[in-house]
């Protein structure tokens, strides 16, 4: 083989070599950094930016509970701002805020952020979840802000399932069994017992009909009391 032809052979040979390491180095790094992630709604309205925001109804379809609002508000300003209301247009919902600690309004200090859903963070609860937002809509959503007023974006409306799991709002808690009207409580002293000898619409424990175990007396087998001297 002629000098050329094993140089131009040598030259092809690096190339391949060379084109195969970056295709294996781009799959590598694809695959330590690929993950999927949802492609929530932003926006920016002069020095505040909102990201991430979604309306995250409940997992079951069937399940009734309120919805919540979640997202990520930025204020790159110098001064703070407070997160007074957030509304969903076309809605007559109401949207209950409440800080991550104690009471007071959500403020989002200046040069820093605020985040609503999860837990530990401020949240933004939706009464009537179901009746605001389907799954797979696009939720018109405003964030009103005391200095810079409406920021308004469409969020994706979505169950707290997957991705949304942790971020997704609380179930309504069940009703508590209710106690018959009129039934007695155990151990409970408003029935007087019935005076020895005396006749009683409702026979006591001890006698025929209700039978208690070693209380039946002698005499009196019909009104006894368990319990109670003849």
């Amino acid at each position: 083989m002629s000098r050329s032809l094993r140089h131009g052979a040598l030259a092809a040979t690096a190339i391949a070599f060379s084109i195969v390491s970056l295709s294996a180095c781009a799959a590598g790094n694809s695959a330590e950094t690929l993950k999927v992630r949802p492609d929530n709604a932003a926006t920016s309205v002069g020095t505040i930016k909102v990201q991430n925001a979604n309306v995250i109804t409940q997992a079951e379809p069937e399940a009734e509970g309120p919805a919540v609002v979640v997202a990520t508000l930025f204020n790159d300003g110098t001064e703070d701002e407070v997160l007074e209301s957030i509304t969903l247009p076309g809605t007559d919902v109401q949207v209950k805020l409440q800080p991550a600690k104690a009471a007071g309004p959500v403020e989002i200090p200046a040069g820093g952020r605020v985040v609503l859903g999860g837990k530990g963070n401020a949240s933004a609860v939706i009464e009537g979840g179901r009746e605001a937002a389907q799954d797979g809509n696009v939720q018109q959503v405003v964030f009103k802000l005391s200095r810079t007023g409406d920021v308004g974006l469409g969020a994706n409306v979505v169950p707290a399932t997957g991705y949304y799991k942790d971020f997704g709002p609380s179930a309504l808690p069940e009703a508590p069994a209710a106690t018959p009207s009129g039934t007695p409580e155990t151990g409970g002293s408003e029935t007087p017992e019935a005076p020895a000898g005396e006749n009683s619409e409702s026979p006591a424990a001890g006698t025929p009909e209700s039978p208690a175990a070693g209380t039946e007396q002698q005499g009196t087998p019909e009104t006894a009391t368990a319990g109670t001297a003849g």
